[in-house]
């Protein structure tokens, strides 16, 4: 399957992944319908901030109501769902919304897919599935294991849609990727927050727990292996990881990046910013060998050229005044 000239529908596309996707699949030709958060302020996220071509449809809803769902999914080829709560310190305090949003979420996507008959789901995963690692690199078979409520509604959510396979034949893919990283990216993930301090001027940047290691696969890479799994003609009912098959403590990473800014910054920790101790997952290394038998995907970017490209991208007047540097927001 080809992607040129489909109709394909991403939910989350206002979001950091789903707006480069959105990006990158219009200019392969495709006919876009980007879903985007519903809200009275008609905000369109990241979608605002791109010079959106005329084979890109924004709609706005929300993915909690199972028949916008239907209406969405109608005459659609191939939906990359990727609409999710993802912010692991807010789904401490707000379980709840996570399940709505993640587990049901996932539930009406497939539901209204079965019914719309779209030829393909690829449906978005995470890493955090698998909590600390048992052995390492992580393959797809490794146990699953909920280390936040964020983890488990990702971890429902994956039964839902493999379910949807088994039980009513649904041609759905799971991509699960590692940590994605890159532009437009929310605060509250680790590369942000120490570029977007660093670029503010400060000193000493506010950090939580360094031990723990990522995998931090570039968002353009990310995507990549999501087109890649849409356009394989195989892999329905199976999992992929998406990763680059390094990782990196986050100490290490602290140092790379202030050594790439040319600033000699020190590192505050504060406790806010710490996981629940049995919570912390403290290594990701990703087993990418499926995807890229079965597709040929191998990511490009390496961990120092993204890392460019965020400083660049970050360091701009106009991308960092979006950024409440002097607030945590879990």
């Amino acid at each position: 399957m080809t992607i040129q000239s489909k109709n394909i529908l991403v939910t989350g596309a206002d979001g950091f992944i789903g707006s480069h996707l959105t990006e990158t699949l219009a200019r392969m030709g495709a006919n876009v319908r980007a879903l985007s958060y519903y809200n009275s302020f008609n905000d369109w996220g990241w979608l605002d901030t791109i010079d959106l071509p005329g084979n890109v449809n924004v709609v706005t809803g929300d993915i909690r109501d199972p028949h916008f769902c239907r209406h969405i999914c109608k005459d659609i080829d191939i939906v990359f769902h990727l609409a999710a709560l993802i912010a692991i310190p807010f789904s401490y305090v707000a379980p709840d919304c996570y399940v709505d949003t993640n587990v049901r979420g996932t539930l009406n996507i497939c539901q209204a897919a079965l019914d719309m008959g779209c030829s393909k789901v690829i449906h978005t995963s995470t890493s955090e599935v698998y909590g600390t690692a048992l052995s390492v690199p992580i393959s797809e078979e490794h146990p699953l294991q909920a280390q936040s409520p964020y983890s488990a509604s990702k971890i429902g959510a994956d039964a839902i849609a493999n379910s949807f396979h088994t039980s009513f034949d649904l041609p759905v893919v799971t991509a699960r990727p590692f940590n994605t990283f890159g532009p437009r990216q929310s605060a509250r993930a680790v590369i942000p927050n120490i570029i977007i301090q660093l670029a503010a001027g400060k000193t000493e940047i506010a950090l939580g727990d360094t031990r723990p290691t990522r995998d931090f696969n570039y968002v353009l890479d990310t995507c990549r292996g999501f087109i890649a799994l849409a356009e394989y003609d195989g892999g329905n009912g199976e999992v992929f990881n998406i990763g680059s098959g390094r990782d990196i403590s986050i100490l290490d990473l602290f140092s790379t990046i202030n050594d790439l800014m040319g600033t000699k910054a020190t590192i505050k920790e504060e406790e806010q910013r710490f996981r629940p101790k049995k919570s912390e997952v403290m290594r990701l290394l990703c087993d990418s060998s499926k995807i890229a038998a079965a597709t040929g995907f191998r990511s490009a970017y390496t961990l120092e050229d993204g890392l460019k490209d965020c400083i660049a991208w970050f360091s701009r007047q106009e991308n960092l005044k979006r950024y409440k540097i002097d607030i945590y927001n879990v």
